[in-house]
């Protein structure tokens, strides 16, 4: 029942609001990487991994650290979107890591397109007088890359190991 509450309601949670603290900020805070970590961690726990599975989760979260500082340090995203891919490979675990990173990458690639595309249209002055849109509206700004992770997230977590073994399906 704690694995079930935190795979369908928690950790989806979690990652809503990485998305929309980002969108508003350009930033994802620390805590909710931390509680992605430990909502997988009681999870493991609740569902009875093996010591198996277990270590594919640990590597995949390591190679997802690993690929998200490699991306960080080349500027390509922030470290709050290497942080969460990193804490969403250790959940989604090897068996469902390329899944992931060609999801998110396919949600990434829209909303950039998407959002330079807005950028060049002027925004009416009701949406101007909001701060948070003014600073997603810049073109000098980066993309809020932690949306495409989250929904990527969301769309694949029903259908992972990890969400079989946490509801028992």
């Amino acid at each position: 029942m704690l694995a079930e509450f935190l795979v369908l309601l928690l950790i989806p949670g979690l990652f809503i609001a990485a998305a929309g603290w980002d969108v508003a900020s350009f930033t994802i805070p620390n805590s909710i990487s931390l509680a992605l970590l430990a909502a997988f961690a009681v999870a493991a726990l609740a569902c009875h991994m093996t010591p198996e599975i277990f270590g594919s989760h640990l590597l995949a979260g390591f190679i997802g650290l690993i690929a998200g500082f490699t991306l960080f340090a080349l500027g390509y995203v922030g470290g709050g979107d290497a942080k969460l891919f990193a804490c969403t490979a250790l959940a989604f675990g090897l068996h469902d890591l390329l899944d992931y990173a060609v999801v998110a990458s396919v949600f990434g690639g829209a909303l950039t397109l998407s959002l330079l595309a807005a950028r060049k249209i002027p925004l009416p002055h009701v949406l101007a007088a909001q701060g948070w849109i003014l600073r997603l509206h810049d073109e000098r700004e980066g993309i809020p890359y932690g949306v495409a992770l989250a929904l990527g997230a969301l769309v694949l977590l029903p259908h992972t190991e990890f969400f079989r073994l946490a509801t028992g399906g």
